[in-house]
């Protein structure tokens, strides 16, 4: 299904859909943000693609997905390349506690983890993601996964009708792990690049996020706004997603700034789960 027919029908399509849990997903926005995207662009790149949403929905002919984290990007390509046998791995799994940290402590020895398989390991990312408590992904400094268990009845960690449908969505699709300014080798005019990088917290409490054992901080904030100025300047079409903070309004007004309201679905706080703003900036396109 092209963008094109997914943007006429104003709806979400069942499959593909994000195969992960992510943080900061886009798939409760994307009906807001539809009537912001390119009528037309070139290719479509994403330097932070996390659960890739917007490229599940946008569908683009020719892409690139980035990503820092590793394991991500490493799942994405086994979807891609080897789905048969990722499926078949998925399977084996079973929702249990003593399972669920048998599984989540692989990754406590480097040696004996490097040793899985890419399917094993892309397994692993999977299932712990959709079994772990609020599919929170979260990662320590030493990059361990460390939610706990989830206690859900029935977590489907292996949809394969979904991994399938993803399979042949990312049949024309380069997927590279790298940081975000890898976007600059290959962003040409009228290319369609969306960021949706690590939030700016808006409260002490909110940076609670780990995606990779790295942080993301104020100048790296800094950073993508000059990897944002720079494909501006080649003649890209360019949106990038973040808090409505006064840095980042700050930091991006020379640019359109429109107002999203989000549904915070992930606090240790019930009473917190609520609508709050988000920034979505583009350039003139």
């Amino acid at each position: 299904m092209k963008k094109e027919q997914n943007r006429r029908k104003k709806s979400i399509v069942d499959v593909p859909k994000p195969f992960i849990k992510w943080v900061g997903g886009k798939r409760q926005l994307i009906l807001q943000m539809n009537d912001y995207f390119p009528k037309e662009f070139n290719k479509y790149i994403e330097p932070f693609v996390g659960g890739g949403a917007i490229f599940f929905y946008l569908l683009p002919e020719t892409a690139i997905l980035i990503d820092v984290n590793k394991e991500l990007i490493n799942t994405y390509k086994l979807i891609k390349n080897n789905v048969s046998e990722l499926i078949k791995s998925l399977k084996n799994h079973k929702n249990e506690k003593d399972y669920y940290y048998e599984v989540r402590s692989k990754d406590r020895n480097p040696e004996e983890y490097n040793k899985l398989s890419d399917v094993n390991k892309a397994s692993r990312t999977i299932y712990l993601n959709r079994c772990c408590f609020n599919g929170l992904y979260r990662v320590n400094s030493k990059g361990q996964f460390n939610v706990p268990f989830g206690k859900y009845r029935n977590p489907k960690f292996c949809d394969e009708e979904n991994l399938v449908a993803i399979h042949k969505a990312l049949k024309n699709v380069l997927l590279i792990n790298d940081s975000f300014e890898k976007c600059l080798d290959f962003a040409e005019k009228d290319d369609f690049i969306y960021f949706d990088p690590p939030y700016v917290p808006i409260s002490r409490s909110a940076n609670f996020t780990s995606y990779t054992k790295s942080n993301f901080g104020k100048e790296d904030q800094i950073r993508l706004f000059n990897v944002y100025k720079n494909l501006d300047e080649r003649g890209c079409k360019v949106m990038l997603s973040n808090s409505y903070s006064d840095f980042i309004l700050d930091l991006y007004k020379e640019y359109q700034i429109n107002i999203l309201y989000a549904k915070r679905a992930i606090n240790s706080d019930g009473s917190k789960r609520g609508e709050i703003k988000e920034l979505l900036i583009t350039n003139s396109f």
